[in-house]
């Protein structure tokens, strides 16, 4: 067990965290592990990119040319 924690110590770091979730209940397990994936997404900060009026008129053109 200590080496075990030892192990998670020395490589477990903020960016790139370990997390131990219990295995002997697979419900709970689950949910953790849910939680722990929507966090890391929402830590992201994520956003659609920017655009201009004259690259949405091009855009539009090219999905014209591409429902044909």
């Amino acid at each position: 067990m200590q080496a075990y924690e030892a192990c998670l110590s020395a490589t477990s770091t903020h960016h790139t965290p370990w997390y131990v979730v219990p295995a002997d209940d697979k419900e709970n397990a689950r949910l953790i592990v849910s939680q722990i994936v929507l966090d890391s997404l929402n830590e992201l900060k994520m956003a659609y990119p920017k655009t201009t009026a004259k690259r949405r008129r091009e855009l539009k053109s090219l999905r014209k040319l591409l429902a044909k």
